[in-house]
């Protein structure tokens, strides 16, 4: 158990925002999460950035950015962290480090990425970044899913409607976030087929298949256990783990996800439950494939078993374990740096009973975040809870 506690957040809206900067929604995300603490900026001991870029932005130095959410922060020590899409996370992770080390008492880390100002082929060069060049240079995102998909069904049989059950649940649960970039609810006929609305990208994953390109920033105000008293409510990390995989997609079978799933055995573990204690996830449904992987890596199905889970609607809003209430990255968006803040955002707000609409109808105890970066290349779990 982490000595580091969330105690308040910030999350902007998510989506194509021509009109804001990256450092605007740096700046708008970090100024609610130090409003929504209570937090004098002085109070802060260092900054944490969560960006990818890899060419998206121009802006290759700007965790300094941060600083400008109040005067307070000015010479304030400021880290930015790359981990691919588990950007987001790893600065997190780090500023908890951190905090449990002893070196710091409070911190903000905020994940952002500005993404629709290129083109989607350039998005698709940028995200290339994410894979081992070596081998992969100019094999796109979608198409490293899509082996995993390929190799899943040469095993276990066609995930296809698997994949568009996802992808229809996402939408639906989308619809009830206020800051998610899509509120277009699709039906299984139409994320099954083929069509001009519904190309395919990568057989096979069709456009519905595959998350936004998205804008947005999230933050979280993390400090020690210790200061508890000072704020109105916190949330407490039952767990967290990170597990790394090796680069290349030839390294590993991709029938599964190995990374992962050592990843959730080690947060279970740590934190003395298992997938039956969990009463909703936020996970990395980069590709719907991926979120059909994902729940038999955290042990919610059996190998080759997603798919008749999610016909039986295990992981729908009144399921066993919803997934995704946000929208997922299918349809809340995917600014990639930003998303595993958003995660224990949504997470935090949910535990909590603030999240609106997305508030499940019975007060959640326990929540879990699964970021993931690359091709199941790093993977953090988080199991959370309310302490106050």
């Amino acid at each position: 158990m982490s000595d580091a506690i969330i105690v308040g957040w910030g999350h902007t809206k998510f989506g194509k925002l021509d009109a804001l900067s990256l450092e605007d929604l740096i700046v708008a995300a970090a100024r609610e999460a130090l409003d929504d603490a209570a937090i004098d900026a002085a109070e802060i001991d260092a900054v944490w950035l969560g960006q990818f870029n890899s060419g998206l932005v121009p802006d290759g130095f700007c965790s300094s950015m941060i600083l400008g959410a109040d005067p307070a922060l000015r010479f304030k020590p400021a880290t930015r962290c790359e981990n691919a899409c588990a950007s987001g996370a790893a600065a997190l992770y780090s500023a908890m480090d951190a905090i449990d080390a002893g070196r710091i008492r409070a911190a903000l880390v905020v994940g952002a990425e500005k993404m629709t100002g290129l083109d989607t082929a350039g998005v698709t060069r940028a995200l290339a970044g994410g894979s081992y060049q070596r081998e992969e240079s100019g094999v796109s995102f979608p198409e490293i899913f899509a082996r995993y998909a390929r190799a899943y069904r040469d095993v276990h049989g066609d995930p296809s409607e698997g994949m568009a059950r996802i992808s229809v649940k996402n939408h639906s649960n989308a619809l009830r976030n206020p800051l998610a970039q899509m509120h277009r609810p699709i039906d299984l006929d139409f994320a099954m087929t083929v069509s001009d609305r519904n190309p395919m990208i990568a057989d096979p994953l069709k456009l519905s298949d595959c998350s936004l390109i998205s804008d947005g920033a999230a933050a979280v105000v993390v400090v020690h256990r210790d200061l508890l008293p000072a704020f109105r409510r916190a949330i407490g990390f039952r767990a967290v783990a990170q597990v790394n995989d090796l680069l290349p997609l030839s390294a590993k079978t991709l029938v599964d996800f190995e990374g992962p799933r050592r990843a959730f055995a080690q947060a279970y573990a740590a934190a003395g439950a298992g997938v039956g204690d969990i009463d909703f996830a936020e996970v990395h449904d980069c590709f719907t494939i991926a979120e059909l992987l994902t729940m038999e890596a955290m042990g919610l199905a059996a190998p080759g078993g997603a798919s008749a889970a999610l016909a039986e609607g295990v992981t729908s809003r009144d399921g066993r374990l919803p997934i995704n209430l946000s929208g997922g990255l299918k349809a809340k968006g995917h600014p990639v740096g930003a998303t595993g803040v958003s995660m224990h955002v949504t997470a935090a707000r949910l535990l909590t009973g603030e999240a609106g609409e997305m508030n499940l109808a019975q007060r959640p105890e326990l929540g879990l975040c699964f970021n993931m970066g690359g091709g199941a290349v790093a993977s953090c779990v988080s199991i959370l809870e309310q302490i106050k």
